[in-house]
């Protein structure tokens, strides 16, 4: 028996954003295998089982692609982010997460870091993009690291910027890494970023100071 108009209406938003979702995730294997700045609009669609035509009725442009891909991703890190705020063992948590979503992503979510990254370099809509990504995951870091200096898993001095700022980078050098190198090593990079974690939330690592000159 057919659904009700009605209830098709009612479905609709719900049955575009999981299309959305596809599109957006058949955008990321197109634009690792031909590259970002190559990859066409009907390579995408390709891609995705469709039509160019109707590729366009729910993203103009590769750069709505990659908005709709920044939003997957920061669904993604809202979730991984209320799991952190609410761990009796943030940093065991993080360990995991860090297991799970970076090292051991497929690599082709790494190698798509790399390419809207030169694609950023090129195009100043996707940079503004990265760039408002970068502050939200920073702001969204440092929030954790405010809640774990609350609950006393965190050093009360910690520079709760720094420590974002600096677990940003450093697991944006992962991503490159994870990308780029044949030999890399989940066990020992996972074991090396505890360790460097654990150093900083203990207070052991902060912010140097150049002296001032004479």
């Amino acid at each position: 028996m057919a659904a009700a108009p009605e209830r098709l209406a009612a479905d609709r938003p719900s049955i575009d954003r999981d299309r959305r979702e596809q599109i957006a995730e058949a955008a990321e294997r197109a634009f690792v295998r031909h590259g970002f700045h190559a990859a066409t609009m009907q390579q995408v669609a390709e891609e995705a089982g469709m039509s160019a035509g109707n590729l366009y009725r729910y993203f103009s442009s590769k750069e709505a692609l990659v908005e709709g891909i920044c939003f997957l991703d920061q669904s993604e890190r809202t979730g991984a982010f209320h799991a952190l705020a609410h761990s009796d063992n943030l940093l065991g948590t993080l360990e995991a997460m860090l297991r799970e979503n970076v090292l051991n992503k497929p690599r082709h979510k790494t190698v798509l870091f790399l390419e809207i990254t030169a694609e950023a370099a090129r195009n100043p809509r996707i940079a503004e993009m990265i760039r408002t990504n970068d502050v939200e995951v920073i702001e969204g870091l440092a929030g954790l690291v405010e809640v774990a200096k609350t609950n006393g898993q965190a050093a009360p001095a910690l520079d709760a910027h720094f420590a974002a700022r600096l677990m940003f980078t450093y697991v944006g050098g992962l991503f490159r890494r994870r990308a780029l190198d044949e030999n890399f090593d989940v066990e020992t990079e996972v074991a090396m970023t505890t360790a460097l974690m654990r150093a900083l939330f203990a207070g052991a690592i902060s912010p140097s100071h150049s002296p001032e000159a004479p």
